[in-house]
């Protein structure tokens, strides 16, 4: 696939997201980069991009447009002569779901800065499938939750690793590197 054509794809999907209904036209999507990331682009650009005018992006467009659309730099390339999306492995595919929807969960958890900052930890693992696949068998193994808790965060789990009377454990401040 064409940088172009990924572009046109990824003005669809958001498009879709916003819930237009239709694909973002060029001109949104200079606008709402300008609104949402700080800086743009021109759609006179965005243009030229996807007729192929220009067919390879500086490494700041690049970024820009990877921070906006929340993919892989890497991924605003042409794809090499003879690639087909179907030697892509299904397991990568599931990966830019998992770390999209999670990119996405972390918007809507404005309010809730502790839980949106552990949701961007994850979307940003090397391999945040298996990251989620891990907190559920550790959610699942009896007690190890709360064990796990009181070994990083000691005294944060007093009374079981419950609350007082809501039987809900008890919250756990994110990690700091």
């Amino acid at each position: 696939m064409k940088l172009g054509d990924k572009l046109r794809s990824l003005r669809a999907v958001e498009g879709s997201l916003r819930g237009l209904g239709r694909p973002m036209t060029q001109q949104e999507l200079a606008a709402a980069m300008k609104q949402e990331v700080g800086r743009g682009l021109s759609q006179a650009y965005v243009s030229q991009i996807e007729n192929g005018a220009r067919p390879h992006l500086t490494h700041t467009t690049r970024e820009l447009l990877a921070r906006f659309f929340r993919v892989y730099p890497g991924f605003l390339v042409d794809d090499p002569e003879g690639y087909t999306p179907g030697l892509q492995s299904e397991l990568r595919a599931v990966d830019a779901k998992v770390d999209s929807w999670l990119f996405a969960g972390a918007e809507q958890f404005t309010a809730d800065p502790a839980l949106q900052r552990a949701l961007l930890v994850i979307a940003e693992h090397e391999d945040s499938r298996r990251a989620i696949l891990l907190l559920a068998e550790i959610l699942r193994t009896p007690n190890l939750a709360e064990r796990l808790g009181e070994v990083l965060h000691p005294g944060n789990h007093r009374n079981g690793g419950q609350e007082k009377g809501n039987g809900h454990p008890a919250s756990v401040s994110p990690l700091r590197n």
